[in-house]
């Protein structure tokens, strides 16, 4: 994930500034060709989702009051974690970008709505709709890469704590409303802050965010299970809602993952990024810095249309549903450019994030460098590298690097050689 800046072949080293402002101005005509075209069908696409949406909740709420029963729990839990994935994804998401404020109904409104979600509507527009897609996949200052718990970066300095980066990001998949809820609220800073020095702000949003916490556990670990106790399905209940939230938080986590985080996806230095970015400049960070997910209608609407992640990142308050219809002129723009257009089927998308993962929490290199053969070698130097002193590590880090280019030196002569 080395920043593109630093990358051996700058893939937009061929864009001439004018190349670049044209860009812009052809993703304009395309956003304004939408704003112009969009009426009653998108209306009520949205609104038959939400209707959709809710009546299955219900039913499955209903339901899961026979939960005692495994077929009716099952049926139940599959029911309310599709209405909770629906509700955050297709509706929530879309709804708290603005997408159909247009409509003027205050019901579906992104000043309205607030969400099935540890995270207050709030909360979460500041930190996603305002920082994130502000600032894109720019280190240090888009939280989002790796929400400020994981290594995501070859220049951020290894250490032996991101071994366990795998596995913090896989409670972070399962409890993940709650990891966005403490990254809205920047707890860990605002926790580091002493007491007394915290500001108004963040006792006012963490004030509001335990409350909503409290308001949606009562209805899914309180309400829900309390009204199948006559029919002897408390705790098959409660087991129901706790699993549909797992579902949906990985579900989610997966989905997010795969639109910034997948292998070949461009990440960005902050001093490469000029104060006055034009708009075509901030439209090429969206391209380069996004990866889309092929598949069915059935898998774009669960998704929220995120598997339209680079359309999303161009077009953040066109209606959801017109991802689809743009993302051939979208395609035909990269290809005009010779930009990597970088989509793939959800298991390679989640396998490729997931990769990342595991390879950036070892030192640079080490995989690389591993094989069958040498991999007892390669445990010994990583237990060595984990347990010395920073001196250890830098200097095993050193030689890893440069076994590494070795190695990838001797691969590139190969297809050289194969391609002769």
């Amino acid at each position: 994930m080395t920043t593109i800046t630093k990358k051996p072949v700058n893939p937009t080293a061929h864009l001439t500034p004018e190349d670049i402002e044209a860009i812009g101005v052809e993703l304009d005509t395309i956003r304004q060709d939408i704003l112009d075209a969009r009426g009653e069908k998108d209306a009520a696409y949205i609104r038959r989702v939400v209707d959709v949406q809710r009546k299955l909740e219900l039913g499955s709420r209903a339901v899961l009051l026979g939960s005692a029963l495994p077929p009716l729990w099952v049926l139940g839990t599959i029911g309310l974690s599709v209405a909770k994935i629906l509700e955050n994804m297709e509706i929530g998401h879309n709804v708290m970008h603005g997408q159909w404020d247009w409509m003027r109904d205050p019901k579906i409104h992104s000043t309205t709505w607030e969400w099935d979600n540890a995270s207050t509507s709030d909360g979460w527009k500041h930190s996603h709709n305002e920082i994130h897609h502000t600032y894109t996949n720019i280190v240090g200052k888009d939280n989002d890469l790796g929400y400020g718990i994981m290594r995501v970066d070859e220049d951020q300095r290894w250490h032996p704590m991101y071994l366990a980066q795998p596995l913090w990001n896989l409670i972070n998949a399962c409890f993940f409303e709650y990891g966005i809820a403490a990254y809205d609220l920047e707890l860990g800073r605002n926790l580091r802050t002493p007491k007394e020095k915290r500001s108004e702000k963040f006792k006012n949003d963490l004030s509001k965010t335990l409350g909503k916490i409290r308001k949606q556990a009562t209805k899914d670990y309180v309400v829900n299970p309390a009204l199948a106790l006559p029919f002897g399905g408390f705790l098959p209940a409660l087991a129901a809602n706790f699993t549909a939230n797992v579902v949906r938080n990985v579900w989610s986590h997966s989905v997010i993952m795969c639109g910034h985080f997948p292998e070949g996806v461009e990440t960005f230095e902050k001093k490469s990024i000029p104060d006055n970015e034009t708009r075509g400049e901030w439209y090429l960070r969206q391209m380069l810095g996004s990866a889309n997910i092929s598949g069915s209608k059935a898998m774009h609407l669960m998704t929220g249309n995120l598997s339209h992640q680079i359309e999303h990142h161009l077009f953040p308050d066109l209606p959801s549903s017109r991802y689809a219809e743009v993302a051939p002129r979208v395609k035909a723009l990269f290809e005009k450019y010779d930009l990597n257009y970088h989509a793939a089927p959800l298991p390679a998308q989640v396998y490729s994030a997931w990769h990342k993962v595991v390879r950036l929490s070892l030192p640079n290199g080490w995989m690389e460098t591993t094989t069958p053969a040498n991999l007892p070698q390669q445990l010994k130097l990583l237990y060595g590298m984990a347990t010395k002193g920073p001196k250890v590590r830098r200097a095993a880090q050193a030689r890893l690097q440069q076994q590494a280019r070795r190695v990838q030196a001797e691969k590139a002569e190969k297809k050289v050689a194969q391609a002769a």
